[in-house]
C-alpha cells in the first residue's frame, strides 16, 4: 500500500461569501492547501483557516494561483516566467506571514487551477514555479500532478534541488497520458461517493486506474487530493480516511 497524504483545497471563502466546509473536512486530511488571495480568500479567511489547520495538526501549503478572483483562478493568463515567479513569491510570503503570527510555517506549495495545469504542459512555466519555490525556501516540497511519465518534471526538480510530491485525484477522470480530463467534458468529475472512494483505494493499493480511453494507467503518487465543498464530498473524505487507516492496520 502507498502511504498517501490526503490533501484538500481549503480556505477559499471570500469576505461574506462562504465556499467549502472547511471545519468539517479538516479533521480528516493531512495537508491543507490554503488559498493565498489571488484566486480566492482574503487576509481574514487566511488567518482563520491557518488557525483551523493548527488546531487539527494539519500541514499548511500555499495554494498559489493566477490573479483571477472572478474566474476562481481557472483561466490561463499570459504571464512571463518572471511574472510567474513574482506572483508565487508574493502569495507564499503572504501566507507565511500569517502562519508565523500563529507559531507555524508554510510546509509545502501547491499551485492552483490554470497555473497548475499550465506548469504541467509548459516547461517555461514549470521552471518559473520551481525557481520561485527554490528561491523562497528550497526545503519546501512542491506538489504537482502525477502523470504516466514524471521523468521530465523530476529531472527539473532535481536541477533546482526540490522535493516533489506527485499528486493524484480521487474525484477526477484521467486521459491516457495521465492528465486530468477537461471539466468541459462529460464524466470529467466524479460525483458518486462510491466511485471516489474506490478510486482512492485503487491508488492507495498502487493499482492502475482506467483511463478515459480504457487503457490501464499506473500513477505513482505520494499524495491524494480530495474535496470538501459539500456534505457528500466531506462524507467521501471521511470514508477515504477510515479506509486508509484500515489498510494501514491490516
Amino acid at each position: 500500500m502507498n502511504d498517501l497524504l490526503l490533501n484538500c483545497d481549503i480556505g477559499e471563502s471570500f469576505g461574506a461569501w462562504t465556499m467549502g466546509l472547511d471545519a468539517e473536512v479538516m479533521p480528516y486530511i493531512d495537508c491543507a492547501n490554503i488559498a493565498c488571495g489571488f484566486h480566492a480568500s482574503d487576509p481574514s479567511v487566511m488567518r482563520k483557516t491557518v488557525a483551523l489547520a493548527v488546531a487539527h495538526d494539519v500541514r499548511i501549503g500555499a495554494h498559489t494561483a493566477y490573479q483571477d478572483l472572478v474566474g476562481f483562478g481557472r483561466r490561463s493568463m499570459d504571464c512571463t516566467p518572471q511574472e510567474v515567479e513574482d506572483l508565487m513569491l508574493y502569495q507564499i510570503g503572504a501566507l507565511e506571514g500569517i502562519c508565523r503570527s500563529q507559531g507555524t510555517r508554510v510546509s509545502y506549495v501547491k499551485p492552483h487551477g490554470a497555473l497548475y495545469q499550465d506548469m504541467m504542459r509548459k516547461p517555461a512555466t514549470l521552471r518559473a514555479v520551481m525557481s520561485a519555490v527554490a528561491k523562497y525556501d528550497r526545503q519546501l516540497p512542491l506538489m504537482l500532478m502525477c502523470t504516466r511519465d514524471n521523468s521530465a518534471a523530476q529531472a527539473l526538480g532535481d536541477e533546482f534541488g526540490l522535493t516533489l510530491w506527485f499528486e493524484a485525484f480521487a474525484d477526477r477522470a484521467y486521459d491516457a497520458a495521465g492528465f486530468l480530463v477537461s471539466r468541459s467534458l462529460p464524466g470529467a468529475v466524479h460525483h458518486d461517493s462510491e466511485v471516489i472512494v474506490s478510486q482512492a483505494l485503487t491508488l492507495a493499493r498502487g493499482e492502475a486506474l482506467q483511463a478515459s480511453d480504457g487503457s490501464a494507467l499506473p500513477l505513482a503518487a505520494q499524495t491524494l487530493c480530495v474535496h470538501g465543498d459539500n456534505a457528500s464530498s466531506v462524507a467521501a473524505v471521511q470514508r477515504i480516511r477510515q479506509a486508509f487507516d484500515s489498510l494501514v492496520q491490516a
